[in-house]
């Protein structure tokens, strides 16, 4: 047993040690540039899968790996890792950056959720469209964390309210059931009294903490307090529901609305990215057109979601939801209450919040009137210098911006003189760095190297030539197994790495079936979104919900992209004709 203890404390350093080992005999036996970039290929996405090592260190082995190889030059692998990606996302993370100092992010998350209202199933809906609408802009982990302090301000606030009312419903009541009877010889308000005085005192209370003192007070087991304990269960779960249902709300929102941009997501930026370097010619894939394309995914996904959290841990009751002119309820109150309270303590916009608002409505209209397609954007303004001009170069512009306008105005004292504060910037390097995914830029950057290798060292038309029979596969059948393949590899591996891993693979696969190679890379983009867990260390989740949430939405997720895909993204690619640029 000491042996198996061992192994288990160094299991990550035997991993690391043994897979190079284990793979060894693949180029050391067939000598050749192909079988040398497959063992590089396989020892990263290993380590990728397990995260055995920091997935950026992991990303820079082929820097090493390939010039020993003799399969590339340093000087060109290097080039690998700073691509046009990185610039645009240099520049969306000076949005980002601002946006979450100013806290503007709050401002739009509690507009959203007042205009909706504060019945729960509206609430929660007021959630999911505020926070996707956040995570198109910032990343993923970002909009829920963002989010999760509010929802967690509105669920604790709903829980006081609602304990107040059921205690003192239950200590009025009369019946056989009426703890306040008698319990161990001590009348029940001994016991409800504790948690009212730590209400007042402006601290947190569960209804959950009353049940325990309750539970732990009973020793008799008379039906009296079997059928008590039974309505305490009850209460629980209403309570627990709340929050269950509030916390993967947002979890699962912040991931859908990162599909509608294509900075909205790191696996969509990689794509992207993949995509322009690897089909230079196409020049088809951009913030306008992946927008339109995913816009109607989005929308209909977070409807069916929101119905399916609802259903699985609040109900879902049609009648009272459209309802109109019904007294609010206790919960209702409470909620709108502490929506309207957050709401007044931002204060009015401040200019901060102003500029970057203004900033951030600029990058968009930029990068929609780039290239429309229906008509001539503004790079056509620049003939000269066709295809020069990317969204990186909108966005970078807007984001040296926010290093050079001021934080502060000039402001007027009671003399009406006026008074100059020192020069600060709307953002400083230091909060910039701060919110900068250097791990992921890294990581894409190793996985463009990776993509560069295969080229080179003609692995990817081995690959290709090796998967010509699935063109006898219907297509449909092809972007399903696709899809399933990486949402699946999602669960047990990170959303950038399994995109990185599978880009390389899925391109030979759509050109060795001669079928246009956005008709399953799209779909598998999308599908290696729905995952994100920032939301389980709040606490209110077990595995299990998790695992009864997520996968409802995995199959909502897999079926309208599949939907999406056969349907209305064709016309917009002309995906049925096999391409020149392919």
């Amino acid at each position: 047993m000491k042996i198996l203890s061992y192994l288990f404390v160094y299991r990550r350093f035997l991993l690391i040690v043994l897979t190079p080992l284990l793979l060894l005999p693949l180029p050391l036996i067939i000598k050749t540039k192909e079988a040398e970039c497959a063992y590089t290929l396989f020892v990263v996405a290993i380590f990728w899968l397990t995260e055995a090592l920091p997935l950026a260190v992991s990303a820079l082995l082929p820097a090493f790996m390939f010039p020993l190889f003799g399969i590339m030059e340093s000087k060109e692998v290097a080039s690998a890792y700073f691509k046009d990606f990185h610039l645009l996302l240099i520049g969306v993370i000076c949005l980002a950056t601002s946006i979450e100092k100013w806290n503007f992010h709050k401002r739009v998350a509690l507009r959203m959720v007042m205009l909706v209202g504060v019945n729960p199933a509206w609430l929660t809906l007021g959630f999911m469209v505020s926070c996707a609408f956040l995570s198109m802009w910032l990343s993923n982990t970002s909009a829920a964390a963002m989010v999760m302090p509010i929802v967690e301000a509105v669920a604790q606030q709903i829980i006081r309210t609602e304990a107040e009312a059921d205690a003192l419903e239950m200590s009025c009541s009369n019946g056989s059931i009426n703890p306040a009877l008698e319990l161990d010889g001590r009348h029940a308000v001994q016991f409800l009294s504790l948690p009212f005085l730590t209400l007042q005192q402006g601290m947190t209370t569960m209804w959950v903490e009353l049940c325990a003192q309750l539970k732990r007070k009973m020793k008799k087991k008379s039906n009296r307090y079997l059928r008590y304990l039974s309505i305490i269960q009850l209460i629980e779960d209403k309570y627990s529901g709340i929050f269950k249902a509030l916390c993967l709300c947002v979890a699962y929102s912040a991931t859908i609305g990162g599909l509608t941009t294509i900075t909205g997501t790191s696996t969509n930026l990689i794509f992207a990215e993949h995509f322009n370097t690897r089909y230079p010619d196409c020049q088809c894939i951009n913030f306008g057109s992946w927008f339109i394309l995913s816009i109607p995914i989005t929308v209909i996904i977070l409807l069916l979601s929101w119905v399916w959290l609802q259903w699985l841990f609040l109900g879902f009751d049609f009648k009272n939801m459209f309802k109109c002119g019904k007294k609010k309820t206790a919960r209702e109150e409470a909620s709108a209450q502490v929506i309207q309270e957050q709401y007044k303590r931002l204060g009015p916009m401040s200019y901060p919040e102003i500029v970057t608002l203004v900033l951030f409505i600029l990058m968009t209209l930029l990068w929609f009137t780039r290239e429309p397609g229906f008509i001539p954007g503004w790079s056509s303004l620049f003939p000269k210098y066709k295809g020069y001009a990317t969204d990186s170069t909108t966005a970078l512009v807007i984001g040296l911006l926010f290093f050079i306008i001021p934080a502060k105005t000039l402001s007027r004292t009671s003399n009406g003189e006026n008074t100059a504060f020192g020069y600060t910037p709307l953002i400083t390097w230091k909060e910039f760095q701060s919110c900068m995914p250097w791990e992921i830029a890294i990581l894409v950057g190793g996985g463009f190297a990776l993509a560069d290798g295969c080229e080179v060292s003609k692995l990817s038309e081995w690959v290709a030539s090796n998967l010509t029979p699935l063109g006898s596969l219907p297509l449909w059948l092809v972007i399903l197994i696709s899809c399933l393949i990486v949402t699946s590899v999602t669960e047990v591996a990170s959303n950038p790495a399994t995109i990185t891993i599978f880009l390389p693979i899925l391109s030979p696969l759509a050109e060795a079936i001669h079928v246009n190679p956005l008709f399953i890379l799209i779909p598998a983009t999308l599908c290696t979104s729905f995952a994100n867990a920032i939301v389980f260390s709040y606490g209110h989740l077990t595995v299990m919900d998790m695992v009864k949430a997520g996968l409802g939405i995995n199959i909502i997720g897999v079926a309208v992209v599949m939907l999406a895909i056969m349907t209305w993204i064709v016309p917009i690619f002309d995906l049925y004709t096999y391409p020149s640029w392919a």
